[in-house]
């Protein structure tokens, strides 16, 4: 824990204004290590294209760059601009975005293509406030795109960034705490030059992922290294810190491949859960691994009891799905199975699935 009282620009959670020394030094070592030693070059570093910005934000999201990357060129040359987006199938869509995860990113990103398709005649919006109000874009979001697109002074506040700060001027303030945001918001606005806000907030970001690390933060290196309390006070470790745990839940899917000659039935997940409009072979949802009873309702249409062949696991952000998947060789079709589809082997990857049975088909051995 951090010693009481350190604390230099943070009082009542109200922000104290750090000199112009402080922040003459802080923007000065920021850009110099940018523009001598930044080995960060990506394809929209430096582009000026709002659409293009805003699919790569919209793509990194919760992304590291390097799975995101290779779904951000591929929608580039199939999308190329937004109107070309916006008319584009929901199925096709989800299909190149199949393995990035996140669904809800891809849905926002159709809605506020035809948004801006429909409404705004394909024009991307020109300021923060209209930014910020497309669908899925939140205040970093919009920030980075009016400050990379239009050079205007709108600081980006990511993970990258809160960490910088929060070891520069030792703040202890939780960055998962919505009253410590808006100082952490405050004292990123103070730093930012209003007549390079684009270079800076790249700058800032891709020093946070360089020096600044999560672990084993590069502090023998870094520029901002005479300035920083942490390094001073010996606590860079201990920051940034959030005040809340994350609460994991479990949760048991029990999958039949229901096959009947060379069909599978596959069927497309509507509610309002993970992998919305993806697909998935038959499932029954049970309390544990050992439960699932559900698979009697099939038990006229098969000679004997489903064959366990795969399980995998995968963590969403607040869940831990354990999928186990069965084989089920069928006499007949199920008349109850009326809502999805019986597709050939051939044509199973033209559906978009979630990543725990893209894995078990990829290990499938064919029937």
């Amino acid at each position: 824990m951090l010693v009481a009282n350190i604390i230099i620009f943070v009082q009542d959670r109200k922000i104290m204004e750090p000199n112009q020394q402080t922040i003459a030094f802080f923007q000065r070592q920021i850009l110099i290590w940018h523009h001598t030693g930044n080995p960060r070059e990506h394809p929209w570093t430096k582009e000026q294209d709002p659409y293009r910005i805003w699919l790569a934000e919209i793509i990194m999201q919760q992304t590291q760059v390097a799975q995101g990357l290779p779904y951000y060129l591929k929608f580039v040359e199939r999308y190329p601009d937004i109107r070309s987006l916006a008319n584009a199938r929901d199925e096709e869509v989800f299909l190149l975005w199949q393995g990035l995860g996140y669904y809800s990113r891809c849905r926002n990103l159709l809605s506020a293509a035809r948004y801006i398709d429909r409404e705004l005649n394909g024009n991307f919006p020109k300021n923060y406030k209209d930014v910020l109000a497309l669908k899925g874009v939140g205040q970093y979001t919009a920030a980075a795109i009016v400050s990379f697109a239009y050079g205007l002074p709108y600081a980006v506040l990511d993970g990258n960034v809160f960490r910088v700060l929060s070891r520069f001027f030792a703040l202890d303030a939780p960055i998962d705490d919505n009253a410590s945001k808006k100082v952490f918001q405050e004292l990123a606005d103070h730093l930012l030059p209003a007549d390079n806000a684009a270079t800076y907030n790249q700058a800032i970001m891709d020093f946070g992922a360089v020096i600044c690390k999560p672990k084993k933060p590069l502090c023998q290196d870094c520029l901002l290294a005479p300035g920083c309390k942490a390094k001073a006070l010996d606590i860079v470790e201990d920051l940034p810190v959030k005040q809340k745990k994350l609460a994991v839940k479990e949760r048991y899917f029990q999958y039949f491949i229901l096959q009947y000659g060379n069909e599978f039935y596959v069927q497309q997940r509507t509610g309002k859960d993970i992998w919305q409009n993806l697909f998935e072979f038959y499932l029954i949802e049970s309390e544990n691994f050992h439960q699932h009873p559900g698979w009697l309702l099939l038990k006229p249409y098969v000679t004997q009891p489903p064959l366990p062949v795969f399980q995998g696991r995968q963590r969403l952000t607040h869940q831990l799905i354990h999928s186990y998947f069965h084989n089920l060789q069928l006499s007949g079709k199920p008349t109850f199975l009326n809502n999805g589809l019986w597709l050939k082997a051939e044509n199973l990857r033209q559906c978009a699935f979630p990543k725990t049975i893209l894995a078990f088909m990829d290990n499938m051995v064919p029937a």
